[in-house]
């Protein structure tokens, strides 16, 4: 029997792959469970430093399995008693979180994308937030860091109508990075976390929290947490910061020659 979630980690890189295709990758318990124990599990391991999330077949992930929710798969728990918050736990990793989205992310599914720290998505990606249209509420993000990202008149667009939005839209808002052809998308990601991985990973954490952290307060406050976060850490010696800078020049010879 295939796994719910594969996981697989090559070369610093954890690619995590929602695997119920037939479903859209709805959350069933089992898949969150899984989810819950591959992010923990990355969270020990030294050797991960990014981690890619993606579905299979023609979804990122459509949401909470409503079926099971309404009790057609035998006992289910309420969601509010369940203890199992994939989207928190995302954004609590130390290693930035790349989101494949491959289709469609609706509801839970858009509030797993929007704990990734960035987003690229094919043509093929939609977005849609339905809770309004099934009669509940936001309880993983979605009300609080929707608005945040891409303004609170464009959110209540999409929250108080359940309507889609396209990649290309999300994109143009900010809500994407890039958008990509189908088959450039795992490449891609892939780049962009080799990309991460040759910083100096310390300090790639740090400069994480650092954004995240300094997001959550008013500019003054943040700007205050920045100059204390800098404070505290450590300093290259002057020979290390040489030789870094070299290893940047010379990266940047390589690219300007591909």
């Amino acid at each position: 029997m295939q796994s719910v979630l594969q996981v697989e980690k090559l070369d610093g890189i954890a690619t995590l792959t929602l695997n119920r295709p037939e479903q859209m990758n709805a959350l069933s318990l089992e898949l969150r469970q899984a989810l819950v124990d591959a992010i923990e599990d990355i969270r020990q391991d030294d050797a991960v430093g990014v981690v890619i999330l993606t579905g299979a077949g023609r979804a990122f992930c459509a949401g909470l399995d409503l079926k099971e929710l309404g009790g057609e798969r035998g006992a289910a728990p309420e969601r509010s008693a369940a203890p199992l918050d994939p989207p928190a736990l995302l954004r609590s990793l130390r290693q930035p979180v790349i989101g494949a989205i491959n289709g469609f992310a609706v509801t839970g599914g858009f509030e797993i994308a929007l704990s990734c720290d960035l987003l690229i998505a094919t043509p093929n990606a939609r977005f849609a937030d339905t809770h309004a249209r099934v009669g509940l509420l936001a309880g993983w993000g979605l009300s609080q860091r929707l608005s945040r990202l891409i303004g609170p008149n464009r959110a209540k667009e999409l929250s108080l109508t359940g309507n889609y939005l396209s990649a290309e839209r999300a994109c143009e808002w900010g809500l994407v990075n890039r958008v990509v052809a189908p088959e450039d998308l795992l490449p891609t990601c892939r780049a962009l976390a080799q990309d991460m991985l040759s910083c100096v990973p310390e300090a790639m954490f740090e400069y994480k929290r650092q954004i995240d952290r300094g997001f959550d307060l008013a500019l003054g406050d943040a700007m205050t947490w920045e100059t204390e976060i800098a404070r505290r850490h450590p300093r290259p010696a002057p020979e290390e910061i040489a030789a870094r800078r070299a290893g940047i020049q010379r990266r940047a010879r390589e690219q300007r020659a591909m």
